[in-house]
């Protein structure tokens, strides 16, 4: 148990006052609240190392950690207490790691905001919204349940969009927050829908809760069916937030915010959520019971759509010019990575508890390890990227070059961040990148597809070196090509960087003195409960495969773009490398595909269903408001001229009726003995009159 366990909710809601606080007062603040936001960040951090310190204290290293529930209050009750839904806080291996490691780097690119917006207008909006958008990170790496994690994930989605339009007059800015708001929404809907599923099989959406209920429902009202179906529509989700295919067309343009919330988006937690929601999800993907069928189905869609994606972007950060651009498609791409690794490791896992065999939970292991140091050098990255760009006022490394004398320390950091994206040793991406694929290739006993997938993984290492050398080179390499006079960035701006760079090459070897990372994160499925299992072993010849072909990549980057002995226009100079070229620049035509889609299809069914709501739907109720209109005057009419006139006839006659009489009323006592004279023959008339007419009546009867 941690002790002070209430100390947890701090790590959220500390930022989140910093939101409330410069929201509300942050234009009368130095700096528009910048330090208020560092300060709460930094308090996160420090709270989230007390917890992770008190995890590891407690067994996690060994897996002996038992996941806790902070608890919170009951949000939605219900009349059976294991049916309500609660407010809470997980913690266990994964989510008190996760905690250290988005906090770590906000405070880090907070404090590098310090420097990168001090000249900008808003800023106070800025802080404001990035401890916000912290805030939704942390919520959703410590979630309890799926609906509490959906709350947090869209608080994500709102943040991001509003920063990635930060300066919303410019018009390619806000086109890329709608873009980026709108694709994500397609995912985000699929993972709502999943977790409506979920509530409805399990009648809980609590991690654990679900996990125990699995043997009891399954196959009655867990089906396979549903089974294949709920990780699916998680996964939806999972792809559209962390931009892979088809829903991966966001994120480039996403780039056109300020270039910390890029950090921010890549780095932290924001797109790697859709990995960390599909290690939740190993809960449905390998189920711990052999009686489970589990559901390779989904497992092969995850694996797939991550081996394909990982080429995919690779070959668009190829040829783009867009410094941040190029960033951008290779954090798709090692994305994509992570899903391969989760996609590869289930399958593996699945297989073996279905045979009742001992789970090796490498694959978990290795994609959630390449998530933390992807992390790290991401990070280092787009900070890198913005230090340059704040030096020579351009994302276009053509008017870049020989950047490396004015900006040292920049560009040794970018070489350290190059070095561990590209996969060499001993840099953190070749240990985590090359276990992905060592898992995968190892997956390929169990199902031959995954040998396909681990060749694209392959393809995709030596892609990954050159076009990240393409950058540095072109960036740091020759002759400078602006026009402006460029210098190093202020140490706020630095300092982060050196520690950064630092990390891309520590964070490689924590494989090694604490026994293999699956050891830090339980060494097999937290989220599932999976007991500690094995250690995940290098497999040094497929690893060595690995960085070989990034060596060449890197040779090729060298060849072209440092001592140019092989010219670039040698690759376009044929028609067939002209037509690639041009594909790749121009991204597949998808998004070509996806404007002509919604401009045309989605447009033309927008006017479509106006003229029917316009024609059918409001002329019917229009129609009935003017058949209304004709029966209430017709109503009008009856009653004014029938119901209203035979009233007021009768009250007209009574009055006339009425003046007659009182004529009759002079005061003379002669004219009232007349009146009475008259009165007394005709009642004499009428008696005598019908006495007469009784006895003739008489007469024929007889």
């Amino acid at each position: 148990m941690i002790a002070y366990e209430w100390v947890v909710w701090f790590i959220l809601l500390l930022p989140l006052g910093a939101f409330l606080v410069i929201g509300l007062v942050g234009r009368r603040l130095p700096e528009g609240g910048g330090t208020i936001a560092v300060g709460a960040m930094t308090g996160s951090f420090v709270l989230s190392m007390y917890v992770f310190i008190q995890v590891l204290q407690q067994g996690g290293l060994g897996g002996g950690f038992i996941p806790q529930t902070i608890p919170g209050y009951v949000w939605i009750p219900s009349l059976l207490p294991e049916t309500s839904i609660k407010i809470s806080l997980l913690i266990d291996n994964l989510s008190s790691l996760m905690l250290v490691l988005v906090s770590f780097l906000c405070l880090l690119i907070f404090v590098y905001s310090l420097g990168y917006m001090h000249e900008e207008d808003g800023k106070a909006r800025y802080y404001a919204e990035v401890s916000l958008f912290a805030t939704g990170m942390l919520g959703t790496v410590s979630a309890d349940n799926f609906l509490q994690l959906l709350i947090f994930w869209e608080i994500m989605g709102l943040c991001s969009y509003l920063l990635i339009g930060f300066w919303y007059s410019k018009p390619e800015a806000a086109a890329a927050a709608k873009k980026a708001f709108l694709v994500t929404r397609v995912g985000d809907v699929l993972f709502l829908v999943g977790v409506l599923v979920i509530w409805n099989v399990f009648g809980t959406l609590s991690f654990s809760e679900i996990q125990g209920k699995m043997a009891s429902l399954y196959p009655n009202t867990l089906t396979p069916q549903l089974l294949t179906l709920i990780p699916l529509l998680l996964f939806g989700g999972a792809v559209g937030k962390s931009a892979q295919f088809p829903l991966h067309a966001w994120l480039p343009d996403a780039m056109e915010g300020p270039t910390t919330v890029s950090a921010l988006i890549h780095a932290a937690t924001m797109v790697k959520a859709g990995v960390y929601l599909t290690a939740r999800a190993f809960i449905f993907l390998v189920p711990l019971s052999s009686a489970i069928q589990p559901p390779f189905t989904a497992i092969l869609v995850i694996a797939a759509i991550g081996g394909f994606t990982t080429l995919f972007a690779a070959t668009m950060a190829v040829v783009n010019f867009d410094i941040k651009r190029v960033l951008a498609f290779s954090t798709i791409s090692q994305l994509a990575y992570m899903f391969l690794g989760l996609g590869a490791g289930a399958y593996t896992m699945a297989t073996e508890v279905s045979r009742g065999e001992a789970v090796d939970s490498a694959g978990y292991s290795a994609a959630l390890y390449h998530l933390f140091n992807h992390a790290f050098f991401k990070a280092l990255l787009f900070l890198g990227a913005g230090s340059v760009i704040h030096a020579v006022h351009t994302n276009d490394m053509r008017e870049m070059g020989g950047l490396s004398k004015p900006l040292p320390i920049t560009s040794k950091a970018m070489l350290f961040g190059g070095l561990a994206l590209a996969g060499i040793l001993p840099f953190s991406g070749f240990f985590s990148k090359g276990e992905i694929l060592s898992v995968t290739f190892d997956a390929g006993a169990a199902n031959p597809g995954f040998y396909w997938l681990w060749a694209l993984g392959v393809g995709t290492a030596f892609l990954t070196a050159f076009y990240t050398f393409r950058l540095w080179f072109m960036t740091f390499h020759g002759e400078y090509r602006g026009h402006d006079h460029p210098h190093e960035s202020p140490r706020v701006m630095t300092a982060p960087l050196i520690i950064l760079a630092g990390f891309t090459l520590a964070s490689g070897l924590l494989a090694y003195p604490m026994g293999g990372f699956g050891n830090l994160i339980f060494s097999g499925a937290p989220a599932a409960g999976l007991p500690l299992v094995g250690i995940p072993v290098q497999d040094y010849l497929l690893e060595g495969v690995s960085m070989g072909v990034a060596v060449l990549g890197l040779a090729l980057a060298w060849a072209v773009y440092a001592t140019k002995r092989i010219p670039a226009e040698r690759f376009t100079a044929s028609r067939g490398g002209a037509f690639i070229h041009r594909m790749l620049t121009k991204r597949y035509w998808i998004d070509d595909a996806y404007d002509a889609f919604g401009r045309t299809v989605v447009y033309d069914a927008a006017r479509a269903l106006d003229w029917f709501d316009r024609k059918v739907i409001d002329g019917i109720v229009n129609g009935v408001g003017r058949g209304g209109v004709v029966v209430a005057g017709g109503s009008d009419q009856f009653d004014r001229r029938v119901i209203d006139g035979a009233v007021n006839a009768v009250s007209l006659e009574t009055v006339r009726t009425s003046l007659r009489l009182r004529q009759r009323q002079t005061g003379q006592v002669q004219s009232y003995a007349w009146v009475v004279v008259l009165g007394i023959v005709v009642v004499i008339a009428l008696v005598f009159g019908l006495s007469f007419l009784q006895r003739w009546l008489g007469g024929l009867g007889r």
